[in-house]
């Protein structure tokens, strides 16, 4: 076929022309042990590499990712683009990419992700980061490749802040896009870097699981949330039958049996939840995602026991606190409340799906007893929970500020004497990384006595309930734990709990909050 000269000569052209062009895709180093898949970095890939040379590097199986980065920078790379959650991340993303800066000035760094994004005014003031992508990047970043291929403006990329003059710029926020209308992940082409085989790890759920995103977003604006500035309380997903296209493409060519659903809240449609349940009832494949109890509570019951007949094996849920008025204060939306959250409970454990409730500890308060207060509170109320549902998982979270300039929550932190880093490098603070995992606050309403007590108490309940995500924690183990833990639990005498974490740091307890579910 001869193609006449036009935009179809122009587009193959420019394709041609990027291909000369490297990009590399980083993702920093997120867990010692446990290695999802890095769907972010694959979900840009996705959008760039038919027109672009695209090169990943994935810090989690790298010994010296930087090495590996310096190599490829040598040979030719144009484009470096980084995606960088809050925590463990920033460890590689910030020293590696001031050293592409240093060392290939002419290298253009694009950070992505929710740090990025949250933290922006100190990401770009840095002087080696130059894009920030706020948002989805399957428009943007192939968009801002194309901009600065051609040497045009950027200002109507959606989804970008950059530095303009020295100023912040931001541009439009982008619609979300209609999820089945994108590629498919290049897992295939991403095989050439990494062997998709490393990440499926055996858990609990079992011996082939995988990390996999339906869904962006989420349609609620919860005050202490990191999605919140992003998507502001929008959402959008794959249809049901095109991730039962995918997993089942994922158990034909890899073996996957497992899968961990990484949405912020994959349980929002109903209708796609059940026809996804529909769809996979047959294949034997077990599978948890997170989810709101006041959405999941509308579900029938009829609705629950497909779940779990379709594979549903724990749910994440946002319980956050035993108090109406601190949901409140939080600002979760919906009509969740403390008395749903127990019945709830309850009701998962009737239908057997496993109910994994987060709580959210140590919010501002008007006074330090009243602070304290919540705390004793909120415990008291998580070992009711497990009264009336014992193999509710708990995750304890310490309350991390990400509230949004000019809301209620982020005048009480700052007048509080509440501040983030002025300088990106201040982040590499150890401190500053538990607190990114909310389990280390820099926040000066909490006293050493409340920090102490919480860590203590989840000390405890860890030693008398150990995760079931960690599934070497059995038989004796699992008994010897339980028994030096009984009687303090019992008796809420929580300090020095030093014989339980002498046990979890021998058999090398793994909290799900931090690097997942235990896997190998």
């Amino acid at each position: 076929m001869q193609i006449e000269s036009g935009p179809l000569l122009s587009i193959l052209r420019k394709s041609f022309m990027n291909k000369n062009n490297k990009v590399l895709l980083f993702n920093p180093r997120s867990a010692k042990w446990k290695h999802r898949i890095p769907n972010s970095i694959l979900q840009v890939g996705a959008s760039i590499h038919e027109n672009y040379e695209v090169i990943f590097v994935d810090g989690n199986l790298e010994e010296d990712p930087w090495e590996k980065i310096k190599g490829y920078l040598e040979g030719g790379v144009k484009y470096f683009g980084v995606t960088v959650m809050p925590g463990p991340q920033l460890k590689q993303a910030i020293p590696i990419s001031r050293k592409v800066k240093e060392m290939f000035p002419d290298v253009t760094v694009i950070w992505g992700g929710y740090f990025a994004t949250n933290q922006h005014p100190v990401v770009l003031k840095s002087g080696y980061v130059d894009y920030v992508v706020s948002g989805p990047g399957d428009n943007t970043f192939p968009q801002l490749l194309d901009a600065l291929e051609s040497n045009t403006s950027v200002e109507e990329i959606k989804n970008l802040i950059y530095l303009k003059e020295g100023l912040i710029h931001k541009t439009r926020k982008e619609e979300l896009q209609d999820q089945d209308g994108l590629p498919q992940l290049p897992y295939k082409y991403y095989d050439q870097f990494y062997g998709i085989d490393d990440y499926l790890q055996k858990t609990f759920m079992g011996n082939k699981t995988m990390a996999y995103h339906s869904s962006l977003g989420c349609p609620f604006t919860c005050s202490f949330c990191a999605v919140v500035p992003i998507y502001n309380a929008r959402w959008k997903g794959k249809s049901a039958e095109n991730i039962y296209k995918d997993v089942k493409w994922l158990k034909e060519n890899y073996g996957l049996d497992a899968i961990e659903f990484h949405d912020n809240n994959f349980f929002t449609s109903k209708k796609r939840v059940v026809e996804f349940s529909k769809l996979v009832l047959n294949d034997n494949i077990r599978w948890w995602g997170e989810g709101r109890i006041d959405t999941i509570d509308k579900y029938s019951d009829e609705d629950l026991q497909l779940m779990k007949e379709a594979g549903c094996e724990m749910i994440f849920f946002g319980a956050e606190t035993g108090s109406d008025e601190v949901l409140k204060q939080m600002d979760k939306g919906g009509t969740q409340t403390a008395a749903q959250i127990k019945s709830f409970a309850v009701r998962m454990g009737e239908v057997g799906i496993i109910p994994e409730y987060s709580f959210v500890l140590g919010m501002p308060g008007e006074s330090e007893e009243k602070v304290m207060a919540q705390i004793d509170s909120d415990i008291a109320f998580i070992k009711e929970i497990k009264v009336l549902n014992p193999n509710t998982e708990i995750i304890i979270y310490l309350y991390s500020p990400v509230p949004s300039e000019g809301s209620e929550l982020f005048e009480q932190i700052t007048k509080a004497g509440f501040e983030f880093p002025e300088k990106l490098e201040d982040w590499l603070n150890p401190s500053w990384e538990n607190f990114d995992l909310r389990k280390n606050p820099l926040t000066p309403w909490l006293t050493a006595k409340m920090i102490n007590k919480i860590k203590n108490f989840e000390v405890v309940l860890n030693g008398y309930y150990p995760t079931n995500s960690d599934y070497r924690i059995k038989g004796l183990k699992k008994t010897m734990l339980r028994t030096a833990a009984r009687w303090r639990y019992k008796t809420g005498f929580y300090h020095f709990p030093y014989e339980i974490k002498a046990m979890h740091k021998i058999w090398k307890y793994r909290q799900p909050e931090i690097e997942g579910f235990y896997g190998e």
